[in-house]
């Protein structure tokens, strides 16, 4: 495997999606004394790492066609890593009760279904591009998932001053919304471009 320094950088996003995990989810060891104001930037660093960790896709996309060095591993790891940062987001906000479930439901599914639709049409020897439905819906999911990691956090009022969290929260549920319709219109663009994979005809073995 050319482990090269774009897929380097991919395995260091997958590597550190447990720590944004961490960061959001996990309690402060009781047998060590807690920074001041801890709990108050518990959700601003995760949504940092989460945000960090979202922005080296292009940094690796870059570094693999910048250096010619995209490979096949490159390919199949950097959607993946994706994937997975998003997913651990979504799931980590359904436990914090921020997030509606049907809403991770949603957005998970439509992953799955693209991603098989994926595998179906390179077995049929066939490659569906990816169309800026994708890259708007990655866009508005990462941007939506940073509000609300830090939504209701009493920090809002006093950057903002006061209800500037309400108006925050409402833009957070406005992008969620947006990034919802564009998730589900990304894969109607794919069902389409694939129409002829799915409704064949398909490969048959010679006899």
């Amino acid at each position: 495997m050319n482990m090269n320094w774009a897929n380097r950088v991919t395995l260091l996003r997958v590597m550190f999606i447990p720590v944004f995990l961490v960061v959001l989810l996990g309690e402060w060891p009781s047998f060590i004394p807690a920074p001041a104001g801890w709990l108050a930037m518990q959700p601003w660093i995760a949504a940092l790492v989460f945000a960090l960790v979202a922005a080296t896709d292009a940094v690796d996309g870059y570094l693999a066609r910048s250096r010619n060095e995209v490979t096949t591993f490159g390919k199949f790891v950097d959607p993946l890593a994706d994937k997975l940062l998003v997913t651990a987001a979504l799931v980590a906000l359904v436990d914090l009760n921020r997030l509606p479930s049907w809403i991770a439901l949603v957005i998970i599914s439509r992953e799955l279904i693209v991603s098989g639709l994926r595998m179906v049409a390179v077995a049929e020897g066939k490659v569906i591009a990816a169309s800026w439905y994708g890259k708007v819906k990655t866009i508005l999911q990462i941007i939506a998932i940073v509000g609300f990691i830090v939504m209701g956090s009493p920090l809002l009022d006093d950057i903002g001053g006061t209800g500037f969290g309400r108006l925050f929260t409402g833009l957070a549920w406005i992008i969620m919304a947006a990034a919802i319709i564009v998730t589900l219109l990304s894969m109607v663009d794919y069902f389409y471009h694939a129409r002829d994979i799915i409704t064949g005809p398909w490969t048959r073995k010679k006899p």
